[in-house]
């Protein structure tokens, strides 16, 4: 059972260090928008594309999905920055976030997110519900914390309109969400609601209300 084990191991190291990551430099030629609005700028001195959301919705799907990219396994790295860009907009947090595995019509995929405006709450409750695990269509994040409290949700700090490091790193029906360079993952999702076989592409997503900044992205494909 360990020399299993052990040649399993091996392999995965095999596999991610032979792997090479790919920078991606966001224009707006790259990007397909869904539901927001989609410009590049110069953010706090890094080339960015801003998207917003200024609208309250129920749709889930806004964001910005990248041409020509099939994603499965591997790592998702980037800089982003959410603020609130509707104060009218009761529910506004300055979501914003990465959709994986996105369907071709966004009509299903796997997504992690964060809530700027929760990290520093002096609200202990609001700080635990800083990042978010949610799967679309079938597990959004009022079906995930009524059923499953706590399983999905996680506190880490961060500052609206700042830039925050966020990393993504996928294995089958295994997700974890590291943030601002931590050795350890915030959010650990061991049971991704879309199964390990879904591909698909990858999409800069924002929530009600947002406004926000993207830069400096990397994919590495495990396979």
């Amino acid at each position: 059972m360990k020399t299993k084990k052990m040649t399993a191991a091996v392999a995965l190291l095999c596999c991610i260090s032979f792997a090479k990551a790919q920078e991606i430099a966001l224009t707006k030629e790259k990007l397909l928008p869904y539901g927001v609005t989609l410009n590049t700028t110069i953010y706090k001195e890094k080339q960015a594309i801003v998207l917003e959301q200024p609208f309250a919705s129920d749709d889930q799907r806004s964001m910005a999905l990248l041409k020509d990219i099939n994603f499965h396994n591997g790592i998702i790295e980037i800089d982003l920055a959410g603020q609130v860009g509707n104060p009218k907009v009761e529910a506004a947090r300055g979501f914003v976030g990465i959709a994986f595995r996105v369907a071709s019509d966004t009509s299903e995929f796997e997504l992690f997110y964060i809530r700027p405006t929760n990290g520093r709450a002096n609200d202990q409750v609001r700080r635990n519900h800083s990042t978010q695990y949610v799967s679309y269509p079938k597990f959004p994040w009022e079906k995930l914390r009524k059923e499953f409290p706590e399983k999905y949700e996680a506190y880490a700090d961060m500052v609206p309109a700042e830039w925050t490091k966020i990393k993504i790193e996928v294995r089958d029906e295994t997700a974890k969400l590291y943030v601002n360079n931590a050795t350890q993952p915030t959010l650990i999702v061991n049971d991704l609601k879309h199964g390990k076989e879904l591909r698909g592409g990858i999409g800069l997503w924002i929530g009600v209300g947002t406004l926000a900044h993207f830069s400096a992205l990397k994919i590495t494909k495990f396979d």
